[in-house]
């Protein structure tokens, strides 16, 4: 399950080319009985996503991909609640037995320097606190380059998503080899 925002969800290039899609066709390729699904939506801050969360853990997950902050950062959500709202979305899935990978964001300076040191850093304290894989900032590589970004050089184009995809599935396959998050008896998805 990757719980995000826009960036997940494939705004302006559809699911089907978004990031989820993609590791879902790495998850196949590799022969591993898993669904990668979906779940980002468009403008959502991680105060949203907690709102959410419950629903979003219905079912069988094995995995949660949080990949939130981007639309905390644009909007100055203090970093204190950024932590609280991540926290709460690690712990919750922890105490269900589901496995968590956390993707680092970035905040722009517009609200100073200070603020996005602590943004950075905020990731960082998480992952350790709750012993979770760090991935780090996916758009460090796509944001500056035109050819990977849609024409708002705010959400990545169908190629910007696969080299989100690039950075996350190495984490997400270590992830996976490591047993954890493994269906006990759940047949491959057709």
């Amino acid at each position: 399950m990757c719980l995000g925002d826009s960036l997940t969800s494939g705004h302006g290039i559809g699911t089907a080319a978004a990031f989820p899609a993609l590791l879902h066709q790495r998850v196949r390729r590799a022969g591993l009985p898993f669904e990668v699904i979906n779940a980002g939506v468009s403008r959502q801050t991680s105060a949203d996503a907690r709102a959410r969360l419950d629903r979003a853990l219905e079912g069988d997950v094995r995995v949660l991909i949080v990949a939130l902050g981007a639309n905390d950062g644009l909007r100055g959500v203090p970093v204190a609640q950024l932590t609280d709202n991540l926290g709460h979305i690690i712990e919750t899935a922890q105490k269900r037995g589901i496995a968590v990978l956390l993707c680092a964001m970035a905040a722009l300076p517009i609200y100073g320097w200070e603020y996005t040191a602590a943004f950075h850093q905020a990731y960082i304290a998480l992952a350790a606190r709750h012993n979770v894989p760090l991935v780090p900032f996916f758009l460090q590589n796509v944001i500056g380059d035109a050819r990977l970004m849609q024409g708002d050089y705010a959400h990545p184009n169908a190629d910007g998503a696969r080299a989100i995809a690039d950075v996350i599935w190495p984490y997400l396959e270590q992830l996976l080899a490591t047993g954890v998050g493994r269906p006990s008896a759940v047949a491959p998805q057709p």
